[in-house]
């Protein structure tokens, strides 16, 4: 039959999860130890343990070797004339073993045998915990809060306890003590000092298991996590792709009205959890992963530093980079790769940037925006600014830098730039365009020129001039050296009969010519203008040779 103290040792085994002899070693090496601190020898010493009467004995144990010439250590060496002497069959490399009393033991050597035994207890229940515990990283545990430290939470997991770091904790999360709560296990730390099982409820590992224990088709396979980014309590975007393609895998995990999702963001404490189609086009993948930013256009840049320029729509940039970047920096996480965002605005103040660059950079002088009145313009010439270019690229603090010019100077500056620019705020009046002539090819330009030319000479012969003047003019373009004074008051009658009749017909010809510009080629207008010439020069009787 067992001893009481053996019996007492079973009970512990079990309660610590460690096997018996585990701690029957212990208690053997604490004896060990007591004794040897007792004698205060350097001895060879060892405890053993009798199960049936629960007696502890101590020995010395000495090793035989073959000549005297060989002891290195006296105190745990003999030789084997010696070792004959006490035990006949003995042989070389054998050990022979001495009682040691352990009678005169006292209170202070059993304190210290009671300080091993428990050493080594903890040392036997930490490699217990390690060995359950350390192949199951990952895995989804139950846990109970056992209590609150400043900045951990102690979990009880049945067999141990359970740290949870101020790191893993979900920033939206509050825990009481015996609250029963999910947790993944990352790691078991086999040298830290308290407990060694570390939890967490931020690892996206979390996530993961959560779909797999609520979405079948993710247990069984049909539909795969590609990828998970999170940041814990706030939100959590999710990659999903299906094997089979009659399975929506967005679908499948959203469930019907949402019910498998909702499941598991009420397990999360309310965070937010987007999911996405995965896709293997990284450009695809990268517009997914920014909704519910609609994406203009995405290119790669740099295919070895994997980095891609997203552009979007400028009244988009806001909603894609999301609160304080948390919608760009999860997308950057879920597709690993950098991401540059930029809105359309943005990117095409680039371009011309570059364009600039190759080019020269246009150099529009400061005088085109007339908004600016002389004495802003002098101080900013004489500041250096001369160009448009230079003046829109300053800042409002470089501008009030500059002599003379103070913070509502500041303000006009930018109004004028920004109107030169034409960009203009609600409610501010934009300036009238002045009405343009209809453009015309280059010879019907020649035509429509000289057809103005013709009319404007007409009405200033016609409104203006006297009829000494017209008939002046008309003898200098045929070059007479007529004099005026040689014509009769009946020819100056004559001759103004004559410039009324050319006016109305001029200006018949020219409406005609306006109604035929649509359909006739150049060449036929230009025969036309000839013609019209030469009836010109038949009705007014003069030779332009």
């Amino acid at each position: 039959m067992a001893s009481a103290l053996y019996q007492s040792i079973e009970i512990l085994g079990r309660e610590k999860g460690i096997d018996p002899e585990i701690v029957v070693s212990a208690v053997e090496d604490a004896i060990a130890l007591a004794t040897r601190k007792f004698y205060k020898t350097v001895e060879n010493m060892r405890g053993e343990m009798n199960r049936e009467t629960g007696e502890i004995r101590a020995y010395v144990y000495k090793t035989v070797v073959e000549t005297p010439e060989l002891i290195e250590d006296p105190d745990n060496q003999l030789t084997l004339e010696q070792a004959r002497e006490l035990a006949p069959e003995v042989e070389v490399g054998g050990e022979l073993r001495f009682y040691k009393d352990t009678t005169p033991l006292g209170r202070i050597a059993a304190q210290m045998a009671k300080q091993v035994i428990f050493q080594k207890v903890r040392e036997a229940e930490r490699d217990t915990v390690f060995n359950e515990y350390a192949h199951r990283a990952g895995e989804i545990l139950t846990a109970t809060v056992k209590r609150l430290e400043p900045m951990d939470v102690i979990f009880d997991l049945g067999k141990t306890e359970a740290r949870m770091p101020k790191r893993e904790q979900s920033r939206l999360e509050q825990f009481a003590v015996g609250e029963r709560v999910r947790v993944v296990l990352l790691r078991v730390d086999r040298a830290a000092k308290g407990p060694q099982v570390i939890v967490s409820r931020a690892a996206p590992a979390l996530v993961q298991s959560l779909f797999q224990s609520e979405v079948p088709e993710i247990y069984d396979g049909t539909v795969t996590i590609r990828a998970i980014a999170r940041e814990a309590g706030e939100r959590s975007k999710i990659a999903v792709m299906s094997r089979d393609k009659d399975v929506d895998p967005v679908g499948a995990c959203v469930g019907m009205k949402g019910m498998r999702v909702q499941s598991i963001i009420r397990e999360l404490r309310g965070e937010k959890i987007d999911i996405i189609e995965y896709s293997d086009e990284i450009t695809t993948f990268a517009e997914k992963a920014l909704q519910p930013a609609k994406v203009s256009r995405v290119s790669i840049t740099d295919l070895a530093e994997k980095q891609i320029e997203v552009i979007v729509d400028d009244t988009q940039l806001s909603l894609a980079i999301g609160k304080k970047g948390q919608n760009v920096r999860l997308a950057a996480k879920l597709l690993q790769w950098k991401i540059d965002i930029k809105s359309e605005e943005e990117k095409r103040q680039e371009v011309e940037q570059q364009m600039q660059a190759m080019g020269g950079g246009p150099s529009t002088p400061i005088e085109q925006v007339v908004e600016l009145g002389d004495a802003v313009m002098e101080k900013l010439i004489a500041a250096g600014i001369t160009t448009v270019e230079a003046l829109s690229d300053m800042t409002a603090e470089e501008l009030s830098e500059i002599p003379g010019i103070g913070e509502k100077t500041v303000e006009k500056i930018a109004v004028a730039v920004r109107h030169y620019f034409g960009q203009y705020e609600e409610g501010e009046e934009r300036p009238v365009p002045a009405p343009s002539e209809p453009t015309l090819i280059e010879g019907e330009e020649a035509i429509a020129a000289a057809a103005a030319s013709d009319e404007a000479g007409d009405e200033v012969h016609s409104m203006t001039n006297s009829p000494e003047e017209i008939l002046a003019g008309q003898a200098a373009d045929a070059g007479s050296a007529e004099e005026i004074s040689e014509f009769s008051t009946e020819d100056i009658a004559a001759v103004e009969d004559e410039l009324s009749s050319s006016d109305a017909n001029d200006a018949n010809d020219a409406r005609e010519a306006d109604i035929e510009l649509e359909n006739d080629t150049v060449d036929e207008l230009v025969e036309q203008a000839q013609e019209v010439s030469d009836e010109g020069i038949d009705n007014s009787g003069h030779d332009r040779g």
